[in-house]
């Protein structure tokens, strides 16, 4: 819900934010129009779409994800780059030999299938061959304390690679702290193993996170680009309010907080209150499809529009809640 704006229902998968930014904007660069970095998440313990896909907009608009973790020495990205033994001549001679062969389908290549195929392979091409799209990846060419200062961890290498990406051409980028709750320390603060503990979150996670996302906002403002890029603090849920038997504090759906910044939000507000240990809202409760319309409204899209659903009937861009969004700009 928090990634669509929208909660999975009849079998329909809604797209993501970055998604439908592609299908509306497309890519203005070699570089893909959608990235999630480090990649897609698994699934949930409900078992449910994660919603960092095209959905009903189709695969054309599915993000390109990296795969890899860039905080590793010597990182690369898999995708980008060709095996050693196939330069860039043999895949010119590749992408020749396909046009020849096109030639001879045509009736194939009058088929969505083949359209969507050749749209696909032209991308990988040109992102597979693109100096600028090598460049934007490759962090070596930041400064050791500049590195340093987002944190040499996942995440922070992770805000760096999107700061980068960003300046380079790439219209939305989604960051995902981590990918599972199993075999690895997260958010997931239950208490009890394999989940982590408070004292986890508070010494580990908390202070990667503080260190990264503050690190990030700080570099977007100093580069001046900051007010043209919305930066969205989001999570799925909140915790309980009172520390469970085990130590630790459970999902709540209940009650939560999202920050933005940048992106003609106007900063150094709050906007709803919650009552006094975080339990409900109390004040301007605001949900899923508003987070949405928030970020599409700072890309200029109209709220009003509708996007080509399944079986080709309209669907609304933004499924609104109650109230508007105009106090947050």
């Amino acid at each position: 819900m928090m990634q669509t704006g929208r909660q999975f229902a009849g079998g329909v998968n809604s797209p993501h934010a970055g998604a439908v930014m592609s299908y509306l904007r497309g890519r203005k660069t070699d570089l893909p129009p959608f990235v999630v970095l480090p990649e897609v998440m698994g699934r949930g313990g409900g078992n449910l779409p994660n919603g960092q896909a095209g959905g009903f907009l189709g695969k054309a608009h599915d993000p390109f994800a990296l795969m890899a973790d860039p905080s590793k020495p010597n990182f690369q990205v898999p995708d980008l780059l060709p095996p050693d033994d196939i330069g860039t001549a043999r895949l010119n001679r590749r992408r020749r030999m396909r046009d020849v062969v096109d030639q001879t389908v045509k009736n194939f290549e009058a088929t969505e299938n083949a359209q969507l195929l050749d749209q696909n392979f032209q991308a990988a091409f040109r992102l597979m061959t693109s100096t600028q799209a090598r460049d934007a990846f490759d962090l070596s060419k930041e400064p050791k304390k500049v590195r340093e200062r987002y944190g040499m961890t996942r995440f922070g290498q992770c805000c760096l690679l999107a700061r980068r990406l960003i300046e380079a051409g790439v219209r939305f980028v989604t960051i995902n702290t981590f990918l599972t709750v199993f075999d690895e320390i997260t958010w997931d603060i239950h208490g009890s193993k394999p989940f982590t503990s408070i004292e986890g979150m508070k010494n580990i996670v908390a202070p990667l996170y503080d260190q990264g996302y503050s690190a990030l906002l700080e570099d977007l403002d100093q580069r001046g680009l900051l007010d043209a890029t919305l930066v969205c603090n989001l999570a799925e849920f909140g915790r309980t309010p009172r520390v469970n038997p085990a130590g630790g504090r459970d999902h709540w759906p209940q009650c939560f907080t999202c920050g933005f910044a940048g992106g003609g939000v106007q900063g150094g507000r709050v906007v709803g209150a919650s009552d006094p240990i975080g339990g409900v809202p109390v004040d301007r409760p605001a949900g899923p499809s508003e987070v949405v319309a928030t970020i599409f409204r700072s890309l200029g899209f109209n709220l009003e529009a509708t996007l080509p659903g399944p079986a080709g009937r309209p669907f609304p861009l933004v499924d609104f809640g109650h109230h508007e969004i105009s106090e947050l700009f």
